[in-house]
């Protein structure tokens, strides 16, 4: 092991103990350039619930999961999502899922499903693993111990992967636009304190919205012109996500998705799909060079099982370890730290607080998953927390990577299948260290992710029972 390989002592990026007093405005103003979440005071940690209050108003934090089933899901119409959120949303997303009214929500949730279903995804995994297994060569042809950005890889990876799936043969052409787009949105989401004056404020908004739909328009061109051609050959197209979409009908009226409608479903999975599945293996990578006792049991189990053969879709119930991985780096490093504010309706009552209409709640993973009252030791990186026994003890909403109730993410099973399939890959084979005096910042762009990137360490390994083949092989030569 090399002296840059050492993994670090200090406290993980963003793991410091939150402050004991709320924040000063201007402290709130500079957070944006950063991550916010991290100002948040001990006491929304300690109790169910949190009132914050600031210059533009009271926001109630609900880290409960019986108050956030209130929210999300039991009486889930008084809360719907505040307008500023869905405004971002719609000017890269359209009318997807994460921006479409309710009844157009519904119905499209409702076309599609079938395109998320098990065996749908499961048709995913042989395009996943061989994109990943491409990927592993490029960092096979690498020098020993190479630098790599493993933020700007992972992005990289599950781009490709993701156009693979979604696009097929078409799929080059797309990714040259796509990342460009998201990351001027992701820079757009950058507030000030101009940004929050009554008369300046709407303006610098509107000109951020028209912006970036104006970064939107090239990726939009092509989307335009592959669903006119999927329309064209529907019977010998691709099966891929675009096709099934394309051909999607509702079940109620057989009522199929416009163009325009299949152009926001498709970026809206496109666009996020790819971005939390790449910040999340960004975090696997980052807590497995901070803990070798923990990746060295995610080796034993990956070289048990595969024992350096390619994994498949049919190994994932085998390979429960490497699953506990993910999840515990999603409840540590939450894809998207906050989930959209809510705005009461009608007056209500959540954990024995009096909701007045307008009052605005927000309901936040980065608080939930590691709250005092529910997770022991929280800053502590334990996969164990997943096992079944453990899992099944905890209450549902104590645990929201993909969200929770009706809206929670379509394609929360798509994104673990890829997620293990790619951390089984390339943990065979590789090793990631995070790069001797790196030092790692965390920074909200609607997901959470290095604000620098994150220079690592790439070192080789071998499967044990491919080392130990290859050794007897020697042996029985001498």
């Amino acid at each position: 092991m090399t002296s840059s390989a050492i993994p670090s002592k200090k406290t993980l990026a963003g793991l410091a103990p939150p402050p004991l007093k709320p924040a000063s405005f201007l402290a709130i103003l500079r957070s944006t350039k950063g991550n916010p979440f991290e100002i948040i005071p001990l006491q929304a940690y300690e109790e169910p619930i949190y009132l914050s209050k600031w210059l533009l108003g009271a926001v109630l934090m609900v880290n409960d999961p019986e108050g956030i089933r209130r929210v999300l899901l039991d009486n889930v119409a008084n809360y719907p999502k505040e307008d500023l959120g869905d405004q971002f949303f719609s000017a890269m997303f359209g009318e997807g899922l994460l921006s479409a009214p309710g009844p157009k929500w519904r119905t499209h949730r409702k076309v599609m499903a079938p395109s998320f279903g098990t065996r749908t995804v499961e048709s995913y995994a042989p395009a996943m693993v061989e994109t990943t297994i491409d990927f592993a060569e490029r960092w096979d042809a690498l020098p020993d111990f190479a630098e790599i950005d493993i933020a700007a890889e992972m992005k990289a990876l599950t781009l490709k992967i993701i156009c693979r799936t979604m696009f097929s043969s078409d799929a080059e052409e797309l990714a040259a636009h796509a990342g460009e787009a998201l990351e001027f949105a992701q820079a757009s989401m950058e507030f000030g304190l101009l940004d929050i004056l009554p008369l300046i404020g709407p303006r610098r908004l509107q000109a951020k919205q028209d912006a970036i739909r104006a970064h939107f328009k090239s990726i939009d061109a092509a989307i335009y012109r592959l669903i006119g051609e999927r329309e064209k050959i529907r019977h010998e197209a691709p099966k891929d996500f675009l096709t099934r979409l394309v051909a999607a009908k509702n079940p109620d009226d057989g009522v199929g998705l416009n163009a325009t409608e299949v152009r926001d479903e498709v970026i809206t999975i496109f666009m996020a799909g790819h971005e939390t599945t790449a910040v999340t293996m960004t975090w696997v990578w980052y807590l497995l060079s901070q803990h070798p006792a923990e990746e060295a049991e995610l080796h034993k189990e990956l070289d048990t099982v595969l024992a350096g053969r390619i994994p498949t879709v049919e190994d994932l119930p085998n390979l429960p370890y490497t699953k506990m991985v993910i999840e515990e780096s999603m409840r540590i490093y939450p894809p998207a730290p906050g989930i959209s504010l809510r705005e009461a309706k009608e007056a209500d009552e959540v954990c024995g607080f009096k909701v007045t209409p307008g009052l605005q709640i927000m309901v936040s993973p980065w608080i939930l998953h590691r709250h005092r009252r529910l997770w022991e030791d929280p800053v502590r990186f334990d996969p164990t927390r997943f096992s079944k026994e453990s899992s099944e003890k905890r209450p549902r909403f104590a645990y929201l990577p993909f969200g929770g109730g009706p809206r929670v993410c379509i394609g929360a099973t798509l994104a673990m299948t890829e997620a293990i399939l790619i951390l089984a890959v390339l943990a065979q084979r590789f090793r990631v260290r995070l790069k001797e005096g790196e030092e790692v910042t965390l920074q909200t762009r609607i997901t959470l992710r290095p604000r620098n990137g994150m220079m690592t360490i790439l070192e080789r390994r071998k499967p044990a029972a491919a080392a130990d083949r290859q050794r007897a092989a020697e042996l029985s030569h001498e």
